[in-house]
């Protein structure tokens, strides 16, 4: 079968002709019909979130059709539509018995640890596989795994409660899933911040106020806003030492910043006004959790999530434009969401 791999730090991913691999008595083999593209993708090229062993198949959201089943497995069959749930943990440790998965003491990664879905098949333990209903698009699917989970896991972890207000710092493929997310929350108003005045346009489609940051400051945007008063969650999704500040610049009293965004730059802030004096919160948000997925996906089916437009393009299984797209993430300069389609 073919596969894009990563053979070595900062070096173009390669196209590569490997074997199908074998599947064991509770694995499923699945043939990818889509498997999107991460802003984490570039920074495992890039070195930033070390990739092992190499060389790797990258690819973390993936959705397909189960093409063969072990011996052992109950739960689908030939011909089932699924999607992949990145995380491999061994449900027996402490954090995987208290519910926090991504924590396992023994955990693996499709397309960070193990082999992910840039490539024609994919084998996985049944254990990660989540029924994708036939109303949702295969591309939709696939970075729901990641993208819009994310987002949904960030969004728990801030407490967003009904009637709140919330500002989204980068309107990526992440950011498109948080604006709705937030509004399904109960979000009374979404400030979407961003220096694309597309992503600022389609995030105003589905209800936010835009903050453009290349023409203003995002901050004195939030405050004059919500009349110096500032939001009360603010989720930074990007990765940056700048909007990771300037989403806790922008809280309110009790206010809760989630960082989600990955980065290897230390994060600045002035203690005192941006932290005590309002008892504000910096939370980190990492992952998600497989029990979260079938929640999203029902919204998805009965359309309260719209990803449609997330999806901005698809590419084929071709190691130059994977890499194309991959420069393109690295200089923050890419779609809301593109999507491998083999």
């Amino acid at each position: 079968m073919k596969a894009v791999r990563m053979t070595a730090v900062n070096q173009p991913l390669e196209l590569h002709e490997i074997p199908i691999p074998d599947i064991k008595d509770n694995d499923v083999l699945v043939r990818v019909r889509a498997a999107g593209i991460c802003h984490s993708d570039a920074h495992y090229r890039s070195g930033k979130s070390p990739v092992r062993p190499l060389p790797m198949t990258l690819g973390h959201e993936v959705a397909g059709v189960v093409e063969e089943t072990g011996n052992q497995v109950k739960k689908f069959k030939s011909g089932d539509c699924v999607c992949l749930h990145y995380l491999l943990s061994c449900g027996e440790c402490t954090h995987c018995r208290n519910g926090n998965e991504q924590f396992c003491e023994q955990v693996s990664m499709l397309g960070h640890y193990t082999d992910g879905g840039y490539a024609e098949f994919i084998v996985v333990p049944e254990r990660i596989c989540v029924p994708l209903p036939e109303e949702i698009p295969f591309e939709q699917g696939a970075i729901m795994m990641c993208s819009t989970s994310t987002s949904f896991h960030a969004l728990r972890k801030a407490r967003l409660k009904a009637g709140e207000t919330v500002a989204i710092f980068g309107i990526g493929g992440l950011g498109l899933s948080a604006v709705q997310l937030a509004r399904i929350f109960g979000a009374l108003q979404v400030y979407a911040v961003d220096i694309n005045p597309a992503k600022l346009q389609m995030a105003g489609k589905f209800g936010a106020i835009p903050i453009n940051a290349s023409e203003n400051d995002p901050v004195l945007g939030i405050r004059r806003l919500t009349k110096e008063r500032g939001v009360d969650v603010a989720l930074e999704l990007i990765g940056l030492p700048l909007t990771m500040k300037q989403a806790v610049q922008s809280l309110a009293v009790l206010g809760r910043a989630v960082v989600a965004g990955i980065s290897d730059k230390p994060l600045e802030i002035e203690t005192y006004w941006n932290l005590l004096g309002k008892e504000a919160e910096i939370i980190g948000s990492a992952d998600h959790l497989y029990t979260e997925l079938p929640t999203i996906i029902e919204m998805a089916r009965r359309g309260d999530l719209d990803l449609s437009n997330v999806v901005t393009r698809t590419v084929p299984l071709d190691a130059d434009v994977i890499n194309q797209v991959l420069d393109e993430l690295d200089e923050y300069d890419s779609d809301a969401r593109t999507v491998i389609v083999p």
